[in-house]
């Protein structure tokens, strides 16, 4: 028997099928009126002005009033002459590492995992949008931040640090033997917070072992550090050819090397093999500071600061060194205009609004506008250096402007003008925006 079906009955189907698919989804909408705007660039705040965001990206900015578009469900906020702008970012911190040094030795993943879910809605709720994590295991929290199951600044990840034996990463006891020779995975491997290796083919396969895992960009250790046991900050690691291998896998997957490095011998090896970003830097003389800016390197660095627990006598004497070169750094930075980027390296240390009070304090080298500069726009131009592992390419971060992704604070009073403003985010912050989203709202 045949099927007889008429044509319109066919018509109608397609055109009702084709409706369906040509809604639009629903728009969400939040209108910021009356607020004056810090865009990431400028030294001054903008006259009053109202900002319309639209899903997750700034649709229109204008001093004239902005009619919401129809058919949009939309939040409108009264800004009162507030301040709006941008989300913080900290371009060096390690969100897995804020439990205490004892309760991370114990090594019980379950708690550690909660304790960095919970600092990554503290980092968001204290301003901060954007983060890169320098070491440690937070792809599944990247992805769980990223698809709405927990809350959470975005995440530029590195996954492991890549050390040498007996560099800033090797943790293990004095008397184990390296892998290499039989010996155990050391507690920072079995955490995955740590890859020590050494010689080229074992740099390669911790910088592939990263890649596969998603970070957007590799972390070596080229010298020694503070908290690590073994090393101090003059010491050189790695090989030239050791850094070179880090370099050439990074680049064949499209992105860069960033090395935690102090002294100038470390940053020159490092810059020779193609990294493109150094970490730390507080023991460099200016002669150094002027090649990284005739290199075209970034600079990210932080403003330390002497503290005895949890530290030893020796790791103490390191910070002293560390402490007391960082400021001929910082001013020789902006003497030269060098490509300056700043984070906290964040950890061991459960009070998440440290990160705040730690900005507050670089009025001690530069204007509050170019503090802000630093940690909108500057870092966000750093974290883009991912090229194509860059995960945030929807919009621009970092900046008010048509067209960025709107991850906004607005906040009480005049920050560009009185940097102790952004010390207190329970208090000064009174709205707290992300991808669209508002997380704080207490107008």
């Amino acid at each position: 028997m045949k099927l007889s079906i008429k044509p319109f009955l066919i018509l109608s189907i397609v055109f009702n099928a084709s409706l369906a698919f040509a809604q639009p989804d629903p728009q969400v909408a939040t209108l910021y009126e009356n607020v004056r705007v810090f865009d990431g660039t400028s030294e001054k705040l903008t006259p009053p002005t109202n900002v319309l965001v639209v899903n997750n990206l700034i649709k229109t900015i204008s001093a004239k009033p902005i009619q919401i578009p129809a058919g949009t469900t939309a939040t409108v906020i009264a800004g009162g002459g507030r301040t709006l702008m941008p989300g913080l970012s900290d371009a060096h911190t390690h969100i897995w590492l804020t439990p205490t040094m004892d309760e991370i030795l114990k090594g019980d993943v379950k708690q550690l995992n909660a304790a960095a879910s919970a600092t990554a809605k503290s980092m968001l709720m204290n301003g901060w949008t954007t983060v890169r994590d320098m070491a440690g295991p937070v792809f599944q929290l990247k992805s769980d931040i990223d698809s709405g199951k927990t809350i959470g600044p975005r995440i530029y990840p590195s996954g492991t640090m890549i050390t040498q034996t007996s560099g800033h990463g090797d943790f293990s006891a004095p008397e184990a033997l390296p892998r290499s020779l039989g010996g155990p995975l050391s507690i920072g491997e079995q955490l995955r917070i740590s890859s020590v290796v050494d010689g080229r083919a074992q740099v390669l396969t911790a910088t592939r072992f990263n890649l596969r895992n998603g970070a957007t960009q590799i972390k070596l250790a080229t010298s020694g550090g503070v908290s690590s046991p073994a090393d101090t900050p003059t010491v050189h690691e790695f090989t030239a050819d050791e850094i070179k291998a880090a370099v050439e896998a990074a680049s064949d997957f499209g992105t860069y090397v960033s090395v935690h490095a102090y002294n100038i011998e470390s940053v020159r090896r490092s810059v020779e093999a193609g990294v493109k970003v150094i970490e730390h830097g507080q023991l460099l003389d200016e002669p150094t500071i002027k090649y990284l800016k005739n290199k075209n390197i970034w600079l990210s660095t932080q403003n330390f600061e002497e503290f005895s627990a949890p530290y030893t006598p020796f790791q103490i004497h390191k910070e002293h060194q560390v402490v007391m070169g960082e400021s001929n750094v910082f001013k020789w930075a902006l003497q030269n205009n060098i490509k300056l980027a700043w984070g906290t390296d964040f950890f061991f240390q459960p009070d998440g609004v440290v990160q705040n009070i730690q900005l507050s304090k670089m009025k001690k080298w530069m204007t509050p506008a170019r503090a802000l500069k630093m940690v909108t726009h500057d870092n966000a131009q750093l974290f883009a250096l991912s090229g194509p592992r860059n995960p945030y390419t929807e919009g621009k971060l970092g900046v008010v402007q048509e067209g960025a992704y709107a991850d906004l604070l607005l906040v009480d009073g005049d920050p560009t003008v009185n940097l102790e403003i952004v010390a207190d985010p329970a208090k000064n912050f009174r709205v707290i925006m992300k991808d669209g989203k508002i997380f704080k709202n207490t107008l």
